[in-house]
């Protein structure tokens, strides 16, 4: 192949993979007359892991290494099968968006009787728009880096400013409020480490579990080997519709914007049976008058500390939160159990 034939199967642009040659993972061979790039079904394969790595958040500097010790024989074939099962996942969930957009398009020009270019585009750009808050999604928190020291920072005592306040006891409400019977199968949506999981391992239930950190993940099979785990995003679980009795998520989507947040929202509901359960507990604000407020009276006792963590990260907007996962279809309520974090309980109707 070529890599104009590339670019068109991975639906990427050839600059992309010329980027991904000038920084050397990967190496095309050159025809000996016509001096084009010639890609073969290997380098296909490799693309797809780079871009893979990339949706993850993962460094060009890591995919690298990653890439080297695979080659020689020291990364594992079940990893690399993982990330392109993640691939496909999320190539499958963006593609179904746009089939939705088309066919609202199709809709569209079957109720009109003059057709509006305006308004076709104007679904264009909405669809175009979700891409793009899609592919927006950074790690700036170093889980693969933070992975083997990740629960001692969670559970271990701090003085002041503590976002993690109460953790096991945050836990323990998730457990309560998720409710979980003999038989059902549950999925942890961001399971990091799996503590939560676990939790529900020990109560008997079947669970289920994906993050974004390869380091992360290879901590909760060491823990809980009896959890399902796979890599994935929170844009494109890498699960089928309708495969769950209930979901559940702790200190995950904080990590995500508030225009991202409604697309792992989607996704929760995607996954779930018809009357599935979702609980959430995170770093939360009622409002935003209440985030405002809070920080002024931060920034007023001087605590320079809390107010740099909470601007990093992407409390959530618990109004908005309720409302969005309304338009969803779930029953929804919420209490407030810490400080800073909000447990939200929701049953699909």
């Amino acid at each position: 192949m070529q890599i104009k034939d590339m670019a068109q199967r991975l639906q990427i642009t050839p600059r992309a993979i010329r980027y991904y040659e000038e920084k050397g993972l990967i190496h095309p061979q050159k025809a000996d007359e016509s001096g084009y790039r010639q890609f073969s079904e290997e380098d296909l394969w490799r693309l797809q892991t780079i871009i893979t790595l990339r949706e993850v958040g993962m460094p060009i500097e890591d995919i690298g290494e990653l890439l080297r010790q695979m080659e020689e024989g020291e990364g594992s074939l079940l990893n690399y099968l993982e990330l392109q099962r993640s691939f496909m996942y999320d190539r499958w969930v963006e593609l179904s968006k746009v089939i939705e957009t088309t066919e609202a398009m199709i809709e569209r020009v079957k109720s009109d009787t003059v057709i509006d270019p305006a308004s076709l585009f104007e679904l264009a750009e909405g669809s175009k728009r979700l891409r793009q808050t899609r592919a927006d999604w950074v790690d700036r928190w170093n889980f693969n880096q933070i992975a083997e020291v990740y629960d001692e920072l969670v559970t271990r005592k701090q003085d002041g400013f503590n976002k993690h306040e109460n953790y096991e006891e945050v836990l323990d409400a998730v457990l309560q409020a998720a409710a979980p019977m003999p038989g059902e199968w549950g999925l942890d949506v961001g399971t990091g480490t799996g503590n939560l999981a676990g939790r529900f391992v020990r109560a008997g239930v079947k669970m289920s579990g994906f993050d974004q950190s390869l380091e992360m993940l290879r901590q909760c099979r060491r823990k809980h080997p009896e959890v399902e785990t796979k890599i994935g995003t929170f844009f494109a679980f890498p699960f089928l519709e309708n495969r769950f009795d209930f979901a559940v998520s702790s200190y995950a989507l904080h990590h995500l914007t508030d225009e991202q947040k409604p697309l792992a929202l989607a996704e929760c509901r995607r996954v779930l049976k018809p009357g599935g359960r979702l609980v959430i507990a995170d770093l939360m604000f009622k409002n935003e008058e209440e985030r405002l407020a809070r920080l002024q009276q931060l920034e007023a006792a001087g605590d320079e500390q809390a107010v740099e963590q909470m601007r990093k990260e992407c409390y959530a907007n618990r109004t908005r939160m309720q409302e969005e996962l309304t338009k969803l279809g779930f029953q929804n309520q919420a209490q407030q159990i810490t400080p800073y974090v909000h447990v939200i309980s929701a049953k699909l109707l």
